[in-house]
């Protein structure tokens, strides 16, 4: 199976991660993706106290080595010792200062973070981190980057080696692999084809429009209650149609309901940054669809193990194809009459 040092480092065999977008990226994903030989992450923040137990869960279902991830806007540490404690392997990082979390897990666990410039990698780098993600402007969810990934890889590698980088945006099929590795990246990070996985914690109809859409909108205040001024990605759907011909107004009623995972409802305003799992009772039209750009290259819902398998064995065949042709074109070239 393809590998790199940085699949040797984690103790896994595929250089393909899994996102950690929030309660949607649960044990059924992380353990499906950890067995099929990459790194399954779960989503740690929105879970919080129930972490333990669902890290439990994960253990049930796979051996390997599984990531928990947190987001950095709100103070992780507490959160961090509960998936220390439970003996995970690696931490994925997001949108702060990695440093706390550096210091917690020093000799435990290893520590990556997504990042979105050069400048980012390198303070994360001077922080202890053991690896970086660079995110694209391509990406879905949550956007910290602001260049194409197939700049923004080269220039982290150049910047930050030896540590390893991974990249993360635009990805969804073995070719975007095989690109990456070529660019310098040791391992890619991929969200939005996972969400239209059997195992995301998803709901089916939105998992349907990663298959079926193609159109994405980036904006830095549509969907941002209760994350304000964090730049996302997301399916054009009704509501983004709404806010653009309102004149960008975010006015509005609640548009339904989600089952807590602490028991009882709550109430899910119009605008809000939050993730449509099979529990939310509204209309998904109305409900922020995070994608990113690579939706054009999803078309179908597949088990995770499946994706893994299947991007590890085209990257394979794309590396092979670029090889051979090379090595044909250098044969051209000697054979042809000076």
């Amino acid at each position: 199976m393809l590998t790199t040092p940085l699949c040797r480092r984690l103790g896994i065999e595929a250089p393909v991660c899994s996102v950690g977008f929030g309660t949607g990226a649960g044990p059924e994903l992380a353990a499906a993706v950890s067995e099929a030989g990459g790194l399954g992450v779960l989503g740690g923040t929105a879970l919080r106290e129930l972490l333990g137990p669902v890290i439990d869960r994960t253990r049930e279902r796979t051996a390997k080595p599984i990531g928990v991830n947190l987001i950095l806007h709100e103070d992780q540490r507490p959160t961090a010792e509960v998936a220390l404690a439970r003996g995970v392997e690696v931490i994925v990082l997001f949108w702060g200062d990695p440093a706390p979390i550096v210091e917690l897990a020093a000799g435990t666990a290893f520590v990556i973070v997504q990042v979105g410039s050069v400048e980012e990698a390198r303070r994360a780098v001077d922080a202890g981190v053991d690896a970086v993600i660079a995110q694209g402007v391509e990406s879905g969810g949550h956007v910290i980057g602001t260049t194409a990934l197939s700049v923004l890889v080269p220039a982290i590698v150049d910047a930050i080696s030896p540590v390893p980088v991974l990249a993360s945006g635009g990805i969804a099929d073995g070719r975007g692999l095989a690109a990456a590795l070529v660019l310098g990246a040791q391992a890619v990070s991929l969200g939005t084809r996972f969400v239209a996985s059997d195992e995301a914690f998803i709901d089916e109809q939105y998992k349907q429009r990663v298959v079926a859409e193609t159109d994405t909108v980036y904006s830095t205040d549509l969907f941002d209650g209760g994350w304000a001024d964090a730049p996302h990605r997301v399916l054009r759907n009704a509501v983004v149609r709404e806010w653009e011909a309102s004149g960008k107004s975010r006015e509005g009623e609640p548009i339904g309901k989600l089952d807590s995972i602490r028991g009882g409802q709550i109430d899910i305003p119009r605008y809000a940054a939050f993730m449509t799992t099979p529990s939310f009772h509204g209309d998904v039209d109305e409900a922020p669809l995070w994608a990113g750009q690579s939706v054009a290259l999803v078309r179908d819902i597949r088990s995770a193990g499946e994706i893994v398998r299947t991007i590890v064995a085209e990257a394979e065949a794309a590396l092979y194809s670029a090889t051979t042709y090379s090595n044909d074109a250098q044969q051209s070239s000697a054979n042809s009459p000076s």
